[in-house]
């Protein structure tokens, strides 16, 4: 089973500007400063989890994990598929980062039917009440 990972998205608050850019090859690679030393279950069919207001609310499936430089000039690319899947909503506290993210933890996806036009607010206290 693929180990996931997941981020905050920051500068965007919307799925919809996500979705609008993901084709850009600019917004595919992820920058981070620490390489994951799990990457070979990541690469496996893992996914990066969004966090946005708050909430997991979509993820995309992680292609290709790099170093690139050496030394203090290290830095880990993280290329992403242009898919974006979205979520059932589930909260999250803010953290710096990214984390490891079990399979067991991640929200389930979202198929077209359920995917409405529901504000964040409403659909994330749906999901803490068991109701979504």
């Amino acid at each position: 089973m693929p180990l996931h990972m997941i981020k905050l998205c920051v500068g965007v608050s919307e799925v919809e500007t996500l979705e609008a850019n993901a084709g850009r090859s600019d917004w595919r690679i992820v920058h981070t400063r620490m390489t994951p030393k799990r990457a070979a279950e990541i690469e496996d069919g893992g996914s990066l989890y969004w966090v946005m207001k708050g909430s997991v609310t979509c993820r995309q499936r992680i292609l290709d994990i790099t170093t690139v430089g050496e030394g203090k000039e290290s830095r880990c690319e993280i290329r992403l598929d242009s898919t974006v899947i979205r979520t059932a909503p589930l909260g999250r506290r803010p953290f710096q980062g990214w984390r490891y993210f079990e399979p067991k933890d991640a929200p389930s996806d979202l198929s077209v039917a359920e995917t409405t036009d529901l504000p964040d607010d409403l659909a994330r206290e749906l999901r803490e009440l068991g109701a979504w």
